[in-house]
């Protein structure tokens, strides 16, 4: 148990109403978990307030309550702390619970629209052959050090945050890497952590649904740099048009990587092979078994980080050229028959994109490419008719589907997707609402030495409509389709 004044620090109270020199069990902000001597954090989500639910958690034991805005009627014995921002409060709190842990371990920040996972995972992976006992937060799992955790969000809460920062403190972690996105920066779920460094990989259309504007997009993920201390790193990509705009305001150290550009650390693309490619890394060559352009740029952003972490050039190089495909990002199968599918978690128009480019940059020119694809529901909308004109004018055949429609018609957001299609290119598009069939259709219409890709969902293993998520794993599905076509 901790003394609720000793949790509250820096969290920006304006109001008490009753003692803080009390102890606390635990912090919630689900009224649902909360039990005898804990403290409730009433937060305003996107669909509920956890004001509405104060009583409720004073019901199940709750000794304390902290919220922006105090209740008309105080029960005694219970200690109301107003704060003026609850999601900050919850992020402050939940680092003092923890006994501060990020300042334990080296802990990097990644963010940008494209490449977080990418990135994360293999400086995972990178530390662990290095030797290491490493720590990582990401879109597809937590891992404390050989442990593995399951999320379901990009950036969890704070408090899950911080409880496996803590565990990685007990076992003795050293490096953590972590995905920063925009929506947990907005949310302040990495509020009072301390980052050793942070990365900027691209940025380009998403999540418009939620922050309205492009600018405003881009501003929340620059803040992730600019509560950077001095001692911190703040590396980027200039060849990104934002990759400045990041590090404008940053009190930490800047560095710079690039492809095209002048930049502290310098790549190129020497050759591409569907098996991977040569790239010239500071005038050293290495072969990677990861291809395209924006892998080319995971990958530099995984050299400068590792040498700004401290390991030896020669090692992170020899350390790059054994790494694998993160599940879901270009993963590739080739069956009997010579038909190449490809599964992408590519799921904004700059990523599908890239996809298609090092597809075709790939092909001999005599293969079709038949692309698979759908958009999510319940997000930006903005985005469909332009992944539809992307799809149909970059493939032979594009076959639009469903895509964890969630609370949206799926017919709805497949005309969405064909609002985008040039007249053209019409005759080359199919609306296949059913992905299992849309899958299958595509490995119908392939002949040997066809390229499939299957976008959009890359490392889920469910589809989620109406609120229920029912299993489906893109990458098992081509396979299965595949092998029941050539028995």
């Amino acid at each position: 148990m901790k003394l609720l004044k000793d949790i509250l620090y820096k969290s920006g109270i304006t109001a008490v109403s009753g003692d803080t020199n009390v102890l606390i069990n635990h912090i919630h902000f689900d009224s649902r978990k909360v039990n005898m001597d804990d403290v409730f954090v009433a937060v305003k989500g996107l669909t509920t307030d956890g004001h509405g639910y104060i009583e409720k958690a004073v019901g199940q034991g709750a000794k304390a309550i902290v919220c922006e805005m105090l209740p008309e009627v105080l029960v005694n014995g219970i200690t109301y702390v107003e704060v003026k921002e609850s999601q900050t409060a919850l992020a402050m709190m939940a680092s003092n619970f923890y006994g501060n842990p990020s300042k334990n371990l080296k802990l990097v920040g990644v963010t940008g629209t494209n490449g977080k996972t990418t990135v994360t995972t293999l400086l995972y992976n990178l530390f662990k052959k290095a030797g290491y006992k490493v720590g990582l937060i990401s879109t597809i799992k937590i891992m404390v050090d050989d442990k593995e955790f399951p999320t379901s969000l990009t950036t969890p809460d704070s408090l899950t945050i911080n409880e496996h920062l803590y565990k990685m403190s007990e076992e003795g972690v050293e490096f953590c890497f972590m995905e920063v996105s925009s929506h947990g920066i907005h949310q302040k779920r990495a509020e009072g952590l301390h980052f050793e460094g942070a990365i900027f990989t691209n940025l380009s259309h998403d999540h418009l649904d939620y922050h309205k504007t492009f600018a405003e997009y881009r501003d929340t993920k620059k803040k992730l740099f600019d509560n950077l201390s001095k001692k911190a790193f703040a590396l980027t990509n200039v060849d990104d048009k934002n990759g400045l705009v990041m590090i404008q305001n940053t009190q930490a150290q800047k560095y710079t990587y690039a492809l095209k550009s002048y930049a502290d650390f310098r790549g190129q693309i020497l050759e591409r092979q569907f098996n991977g490619q040569l790239l010239k890394i500071d005038e050293n060559e290495l072969w990677t078994k990861l291809i395209g352009d924006f892998n080319a740029y995971n990958l530099l952003a995984i050299y400068a980080t590792s040498d700004l972490l401290g390991l030896e050039k020669m090692e992170i190089l020899q350390l790059i050229s054994d790494l694998e495909n993160v599940d879901g990002r270009f993963q590739y199968h080739i069956s009997k028959k010579k038909i190449t599918a490809i599964v992408d978690y590519a799921h904004t128009p700059d990523a599908l994109k890239n996809v298609l480019t090092t597809i075709n940059t790939l092909r001999t020119g005599n293969e079709n490419v038949i692309t698979v694809v759908g958009c999510g529901g319940d997000r930006d909308k903005s985005k469909r008719p332009v992944m539809g004109h992307i799809a149909s004018e970059m493939s032979n055949q594009a076959i639009f589907t469903s895509d964890n429609p969630r609370t949206e018609s799926p017919e709805v957001i497949i005309e969405e997707m064909e609002a985008g299609v040039e007249p053209q290119n019409v005759t080359k598009v199919l609306a296949i609402e059913n992905r299992r069939q849309a899958i299958k259709t595509a490995c119908k219409l392939a002949v040997p030495k066809d390229i499939i890709l299957v976008a959009g969902k890359g490392h889920e293993t469910y589809q989620e409509t109406n609120g229920v998520r029912k299993e489906f794993d893109d990458f098992k599905e081509v396979k299965k389709a595949l092998a029941e076509l050539e028995k």
